[in-house]
């Protein structure tokens, strides 16, 4: 597993995305877990989000929410640096 975890709902719209392929080949360091539910009810219905080492980044298009992913990532990333 990666040093840092990104968790997305199933049922989110950022999902439209290939977000485990792209965040995975672009960050080798970072897991994607796709889950059924990350328990957030109704958050997925109103916007796109995910969990970067359990916090939550969300945007209101999908492709914003991946730039947002991107950033905490990188954010992340440069703890361990």
């Amino acid at each position: 597993m990666g040093a840092i975890v990104v968790e997305v709902c199933d049922g989110n719209a950022i999902t439209s995305l290939d977000i485990e392929g792209i965040i995975e080949s672009e960050f080798p360091e970072v897991a994607v877990l796709m889950n059924e539910c990350l328990a957030f009810c109704g958050l997925c219905r109103v916007r796109p989000y995910a969990l970067v080492n359990n916090r939550r980044v969300h945007g209101n298009t999908p492709e914003e929410c991946l730039a947002k992913i991107r950033e905490a990532i990188k954010e992340e990333l440069a703890v361990y640096q």
